[in-house]
């Protein structure tokens, strides 16, 4: 059970919004959708995709901006975060239309810097920074910070489960991007500034696929059959994975390891209570959806916008996993 002392640490701030956009706020699950008739400012939102939990509250969030601000957003994003090709079309498009504002959630940050070269519209970075001095704002998670407090919290639990030895082993995204390394800098922070000691010459890196994470998390505990205090991951998907490969190994040495995550999803929350993911860093893409939109209406408007608006973070447990469920449920009108 994690102690009260870390309850400190919880940063979310819950936005009481509702979850239908009025203003015509549109979009279908394949990432089409149309700006709407009513409301004097239009403003298109790109995401990365529409086809996972964390755009789907990201998608909530912005609709719930819509109907409380009165604006209208036109919703779309392509079929996965591999379709490049479709994002850029839906970028050319968007930019070649009468919109107000443009909030986009890039996929390859170095081609949406060239696609909005020159532009004058107020544009919005959501999730992932755009390079780019036609960027007026970046929405979303500060991520270094973000995994610095969730490994904090994961050294506090190490140590609460009898490890003398505090090492830690990350389960890397891909290799070179940006917000990869953002939470690599910030799990090497926390783990040695609590204590622990951060195994950087053997970072896994497996794509931030739950398959790769498989793979990382046997040849782990091939290299260290002794345990492991704390595995980090970069995203909920290889941290559940590698828990349940830890788990269903049998070696009993990694009974009592901590599996830190990031992002914080539903399924994460349930497998944290499910007694598998012990922790998770978790995003929070409702707030990120509605605080994009309401950046780009002030910027509409003519005013001044923050140049960096963090949408915050939340370290979950076992004590806070399940009214997270709840909250996330009640924003996507489950």
């Amino acid at each position: 059970m994690l102690k009260k002392r870390l309850m400190a640490m919880l940063m979310a701030g819950v936005l009481a919004t509702t979850l239908t956009a009025c203003g015509g706020s549109s979009s279908d699950n394949n990432g089409s959708g149309s700006a709407g008739e009513d409301g004097d400012i239009k403003i298109r939102f790109i995401m990365k995709t529409l086809a996972s939990e964390h755009w789907q509250l990201m998608k909530a969030g912005a609709e719930a901006a819509a109907e409380d601000l009165g604006v209208a957003v036109d919703i779309t994003g392509p079929p996965s975060e591999t379709s490049y090709d479709e994002q850029q079309n839906q970028i050319e498009t968007a930019l070649a239309s009468d919109y107000d504002a443009y909030c986009i959630a890039p996929l390859q940050s170095d081609l949406v810097a060239n696609l909005i070269a020159g532009q004058t519209t107020p544009i919005i970075a959501v999730d992932t920074d755009i390079d780019a001095p036609e960027v007026i704002s970046f929405v979303g998670t500060g991520n270094e910070n973000a995994a610095k407090a969730g490994a904090e919290a994961a050294v506090e639990l190490a140590k609460e489960a009898g490890w003398e030895e505090i090492t830690c082993i990350e389960i890397a995204g891909v290799q070179g991007d940006a917000t990869n390394t953002a939470r690599m800098t910030g799990y090497q922070k926390g783990i040695e500034e609590s204590g622990g000691t951060f195994l950087a010459d053997e970072v896994q890196y497996a794509d931030a696929v739950a398959d790769k994470a498989v793979n990382a998390m046997e040849a782990i505990m091939q290299t260290h059959p002794e345990g492991v205090a704390i595995i980090c991951a970069n995203n909920d998907d290889m941290a559940v994975a590698a828990a349940r490969t830890a788990q269903e190994s049998g070696n009993e040495n990694y009974a009592n390891t901590i599996f830190l995550g990031f992002d914080g999803q539903i399924t994460a929350c349930q497998s944290i209570l499910d007694g598998q993911l012990t922790l998770t860093a978790a995003q929070q893409a409702y707030e990120m959806g509605y605080m994009a939109v309401e950046t780009a209406k002030k910027a509409a408007e003519g005013e001044e916008v923050d140049e960096v608006v963090d949408s915050g973070t939340e370290i979950v447990t076992e004590d806070n996993a399940q009214e997270r469920i709840d909250r996330l449920n009640g924003y996507l009108g489950e």
